[in-house]
């Protein structure tokens, strides 16, 4: 929990530049770095010129570096923020309207950018996230709240006997934890700390990655003996089944094979299960 209040540093860390979309035409407005006019074009977040970002109540381009100016009764350009023309603008409900005046709102149309008296979608502008100019302006005052807070040394900050609490808002206890937070010192020791411990992560992998070799050798030799044990009991089983079928025939079906066969004999099986010559043999006496 004592580190929940460095969130917001982070979450307002991205809220410097955004792009300035109008709610009606959806284009942004662009600064020309040639002569200072506005244009609206296509939304490009990598094109600098059309990153703003409020300084104070000032517009600023990040691409030419000028504010967003009135130079004339209503007419808008950059120009160099610290010229005569008018560059402060107060932000309502999505509305830009110059500082202390009542020209009217800044407008988007096809044609260009200009301040006229309309309060529609035409005059209200969008940053990031589809929210609007006036919440980009208070997310950029909160973050150059915490900002200066991260890089100022507590020392500077001293607080009193009767005053417990930084200008800044922020304990000094905070400011301690945010301080050793982003604190810089030497690397050495930890660059060390973690080479050492890769090398040792580095030799148990190894280590396992042997086990688990040996163990794989070892279980495929356990499986090759087995198929050969079973490949031989396989093979006698085979050898022994014929064997097997002669002496488990029908005894009957040997008996009417004769013992003795000669060759061009013709034997005739008959009806009651003899089995006689077809040609009997006589013998030479009997011619």
């Amino acid at each position: 929990m004592k580190f929940l209040w460095i969130i917001p540093f982070f979450l307002l860390q991205d809220t410097e530049t955004f792009l300035m979309k109008n709610a009606k035409v959806k284009l942004c407005l662009q600064a020309s770095p040639r002569d200072g006019t506005l244009l609206l074009e296509g939304c490009n977040p990598a094109s600098d010129f059309q990153d703003w970002s409020w300084e104070g109540d000032s517009l600023v381009n990040l691409g030419t570096q000028e504010c967003l100016s009135v130079v004339e009764a209503s007419r808008v350009q950059t120009d160099v923020c610290d010229s005569a023309g008018r560059t402060s603008w107060d932000c309502s409900n999505s509305l830009l309207s110059p500082a202390g005046g009542s020209q009217g709102y800044l407008v988007a149309s096809r044609r260009g950018v200009s301040l006229a008296d309309a309060r529609g979608p035409k005059a209200q502008w969008q940053g990031a996230a589809e929210r609007s100019v006036c919440e980009e302006k208070a997310a950029k005052a909160e973050h150059d709240r915490y900002f200066p807070a991260a890089l100022t040394s507590t020392r500077m900050y001293e607080p009193t006997a009767g005053n417990a609490t930084l200008a800044l808002g922020m304990a000094p206890g905070q400011l301690e934890e945010l301080l050793w937070f982003f604190r810089r010192e030497d690397p050495s020791t930890w660059n060390y700390t973690i080479l050492g411990l890769s090398f040792v992560v580095l030799l148990l992998g190894l280590f396992l990655l042997a086990v688990n070799i040996v163990k794989n050798r070892k279980r495929k030799m356990y499986k090759e003996a087995v198929q050969a044990v079973e490949q031989a009991e396989l093979e006698t089983k085979q050898a022994l089944m014929p064997v097997q079928e002669y002496s488990h025939a029908d005894p009957q079906k040997q008996e009417l094979l004769p013992k003795e066969e000669r060759s061009g004999e013709v034997l005739v099986q008959w009806k009651d299960g003899t089995v006689t010559a077809l040609y009997t043999e006589r013998s030479e006496e009997a011619l």
